[in-house]
């Protein structure tokens, strides 16, 4: 299913999943945070949360601590996220205006909490001189298994390069997902397939994926896609990178795969 906003979102939270309401089987609330200067959005949920700077200039408050953040492009630079266990009290102060995006889930877990800075992202390139680069993509990876094992959430992004695939060759995995787009120039447009429903998804949409179903996702040419990936670990599995490609399309996982290109 893809949750289209087709106009600008309100000052202060902006619910698009829910644990408890809609879209409940995404296993998440998220949903995306927007400040202006001097605007102060304050949160105490009793929920693990992970808060990602799509763009913008903000103060963040936590555990005693602040410290001033800014991103002016989510397409030219690593992210920044704060990551927060239960029941912490985080303020966050606008100082232009900002859009940052939410993702929190039940976990018992206390930890430290992390402001994950631009260096600290884990940045690849994927597709890269295979399929005559028509899957290449930027993929940042923020919170995960293998960085933050007493997490029950993941969190990354994507940029989709102009004309090109991610999330390919198509494949599924037990646990939801949800995209959250943005386009460069902003009046951009791509499709997301989700089994074999395909949708148009512009600035600010959002893709829910519901379990074992495929995902690839493309962009129109001369537009760059973004989106932020968000996973939740669920009872029956943590995500482990762990990704069931279709049988018929496996063979393109083979770096030497042989396609049609005109000559």
């Amino acid at each position: 299913m893809v949750i289209n906003q087709n106009k600008e979102f309100k000052y202060g939270y902006n619910s698009i999943t829910e644990l408890e309401g809609k879209r409940s089987d995404m296993k998440m609330d998220m949903g995306i945070i927007r400040v202006n200067k001097d605007y102060v959005y304050e949160n105490a949920e009793p929920k693990e949360r992970a808060i990602l700077l799509i763009k913008g200039h903000v103060m963040f408050q936590w555990d005693g601590k602040k410290e001033i953040v800014k991103r002016d492009s989510c397409f030219n630079e690593n992210p920044i996220c704060l990551h927060i266990p239960k029941d912490t009290k985080v303020v966050i102060i606008g100082l232009a205006e900002s859009e940052l995006c939410y993702e929190a889930v039940y976990n018992d877990n206390v930890f430290d909490s992390k402001l994950y800075n631009k260096e600290d992202c884990v940045s690849d390139v994927f597709g890269k001189d295979t399929l005559n680069d028509t899957s290449i993509r930027t993929v940042r990876t923020i919170i995960d298994d293998d960085i933050a094992p007493y997490s029950n959430l993941v969190m990354g992004e994507v940029v989709n390069h102009p004309g090109k695939w991610s999330s390919y060759p198509p494949h599924y995995h037990i646990q939801p997902e949800v995209y959250h787009y943005r386009f460069l120039p902003d009046t951009g447009f791509g499709f997301s397939l989700i089994g074999d429903k395909a949708s148009k998804v512009k600035n600010r949409s959002t893709s829910c994926i519901t379990s074992n179903v495929v995902h690839p996702q493309c962009s129109a040419p001369g537009y760059a896609m973004y989106y932020v990936w968000m996973i939740p670990h669920i009872e029956e599995k943590r995500w482990l990178k762990d990704r069931t490609f279709e049988t018929q399309h496996q063979w393109l996982l083979n770096k030497n795969a042989k396609v049609w290109s005109q000559k």
